[in-house]
């Protein structure tokens, strides 16, 4: 079937390419090297007894001139227009696919990754596929965009599944990276039931999963289990301070009931478990609107907005690149670490001094202003990764100024897009 699709393409490709040749051959020669006979105007004088023959003539010429302009025109305008639709021909033509590793059978894996149209879920998902293994994608596309995982359609070794996890999943697999969940604040305050449903049920029908076909699983925790911390840097051993009741506490509440079923599968089923509480993270393919610190004063700059701080701006974050997420991620599922490990970046800035930093980059001279804090909003949090480099020999590598000129040539180009579709 992608064989005839792609074959279909490239014929109509073809076919537009030889109708704008075409066209142009035709405004080159019927329009652009037609000249307006210049002689008759110049022969007209104005007879003494005020005949106006000679000004009809004037006149025609005048007008013929002007069709001439007008067919002139539209042609350019149909040239435009099949430019165009060759232009959407040639993005909907498969691209060469990365380059992948040949696995033995055996080495070969077969890796499930649950939210793998999202942001963090789709580097781990070329990561994955780079190195050889075969990948199912499950998404219900909430948050996730199936254009982050578009460059992989057709590859024998990948497979995108559209479900919501809430509903059981009967698939083989020998590892599962459970990743899907709405993991910011507009999002999984959306809809708070939801989001407690996908890390709880989501969560136990992934571990059913992992006991019925003997996989090892990895589950994708967060800082926020920590809360408004008290203890600062945040280690593993640190049990959080939350509110169980706050508008954040279906997410931070879900999480913290998600690691607890992952323990118990473990302990009472002996499923293999993983546990990463991941920090911060930032890079390309993060949802534009998502509402956090980086997308948000990204955009505020690109825009020549106000970038706008909530609260006093003291409160500190520290932000970790995608790239060495993954890295993390990876390297604590081929690990016998069974207990929750911390994946972020110890180095710590306000939110003030980050405000600054991003308008600095970007080039432009926005206001910085303040807004109200929001509600149950950490003030401090940065990783205590002791854990990650003596077990997972991890930490992270990208500097934040690398990673973050990156984050904002992708937003410039999202931008660009979404301004020629027609939206803002």
């Amino acid at each position: 079937m992608v064989l005839i699709w792609r074959r279909r393409v490239v014929l109509q490709l073809f076919c537009f390419s030889l109708v704008l040749i075409a066209i142009v051959f035709l405004a080159n020669g019927e329009f652009r090297e037609k000249k307006i006979p210049q002689e008759p105007i110049k022969e007209i004088k104005v007879s003494i007894d005020g005949s106006d023959h000679k000004n009809d003539d004037i006149s025609k010429a005048h007008l013929r001139w002007k069709i001439d302009k007008k067919e002139l025109i539209e042609a350019k305008r149909r040239i435009y227009l099949l430019e165009q639709k060759v232009k959407s021909l040639e993005a909907k033509l498969p691209k060469p696919y990365p380059h992948v590793k040949f696995l033995s059978y055996r080495a070969k894996k077969r890796i499930l990754v649950t939210g793998g149209a999202g942001f963090v879920g789709s580097h781990l998902v070329d990561r994955l596929l780079i190195q050889g293994h075969e990948v199912i994608v499950v998404d219900n596309f909430f948050t996730g965009s199936k254009r982050n995982v578009d460059h992989w359609v057709g590859h024998e070794n990948f497979e995108i599944i559209h479900q919501d996890i809430v509903n059981p999943l009967y698939i083989e697999v020998d590892e599962i990276y459970h990743l899907a969940s709405p993991a910011s604040p507009p999002h999984y305050m959306y809809n708070p039931v939801k989001t407690i449903k996908t890390n709880t049920i989501g969560t136990i029908n992934m571990l059913a999963l992992a006991k019925r076909v003997g996989a090892k699983i990895l589950i994708a925790s967060t800082s926020e289990v920590y809360g408004d911390p008290e203890i600062h840097p945040q280690p593993e051993s640190y049990w959080g301070h939350v509110n169980p009741i706050g508008p954040r506490s279906c997410y931070d509440e879900g999480k913290r009931v998600s690691e607890s079923l992952a323990f118990a599968y473990a302990k009472h089923y002996h499923v293999s478990v993983r546990i990463a509480r991941i920090f911060n993270t930032y890079g390309p393919r993060m949802h534009m609107d998502d509402g956090r610190v980086v997308s948000n004063f990204i955009l505020q700059a690109l825009r020549n907005k106000t970038i706008t701080v909530y609260g006093h701006g003291n409160q500190t974050r520290s932000f970790q690149y995608v790239t060495d997420l993954i890295d993390g991620l990876v390297a604590l599922m081929a690990s016998n670490y069974t207990h929750p490990v911390n994946l972020g970046n110890p180095v710590e800035y306000s939110i003030m001094e980050f405000a600054v930093y991003i308008k600095k980059l970007v080039g432009r001279n926005n206001p910085i202003g303040s807004t109200e804090a929001v509600e149950d909003d950490p003030q401090r949090r940065k990783p205590d990764i002791t854990i990650a480099r003596k077990m997972l020999k991890w930490e992270p590598k990208v500097p934040l100024e690398e990673g973050l000129m990156k984050t904002i040539d992708y937003f410039r180009e999202e931008l660009a897009r979404s301004l020629n579709e027609g939206y803002t």
